[in-house]
């Protein structure tokens, strides 16, 4: 990417909206300087990729799971410091199988976060450098932010 090339919400949104046409969609919520999307699973590190290289998302800020009971998803929280923008991406995976591309190889931080969406939803992070356990000992067996989990409820 060429440095400090800036783009608008609008531009950003154009150019993910042409370049994924069918597997991503932009959520109606409107916030300043914010993009709200749901993108497809086979899709996202593409997307990810395309908003490193060619429009300055410089880091990732947040990945984590959700338990929507019926499916898990995954939420991303991706910054352009540049055109001061921040992109929310979700993600909705099959709950009997929680596995997605890892973002790590493109953004480093996203590290931890995956381990720790692994630690606690037991999502899986395909071609993730690292993945075990970051928070809970290496021999739990369960994923304590699933609804499905009982051990430990009081």
């Amino acid at each position: 990417m060429e440095e400090n090339v800036t783009y608008t919400v609008e531009q950003v949104r154009s150019k993910i909206s042409e370049a994924f046409p069918t597997a991503v969609k932009f959520e109606s919520k409107s916030k300043p300087r914010r993009l709200f999307m749901t993108a497809d699973k086979g899709s996202l590190f593409n997307l990810c990729k395309m908003m490193k290289d060619q429009l300055g998302f410089d880091q990732c800020s947040l990945v984590t799971g959700v338990d929507r009971c019926d499916r898990m998803q995954v939420v991303y929280h991706i910054t352009s410091y540049s055109s001061n923008i921040t992109a929310e991406i979700v993600v909705d995976i099959p709950r009997d199988k929680p596995e997605i591309d890892s973002i790590t190889p493109l953004w480093g931080g996203a590290n931890w976060h995956e381990r720790e969406a692994y630690d606690m939803f037991g999502i899986i992070f395909n071609g993730h450098p690292k993945l075990e356990r970051l928070l809970l000992p290496a021999d739990y067996t369960f994923f304590p932010m699933r609804k499905d989990c009982e051990t430990g409820r009081r």
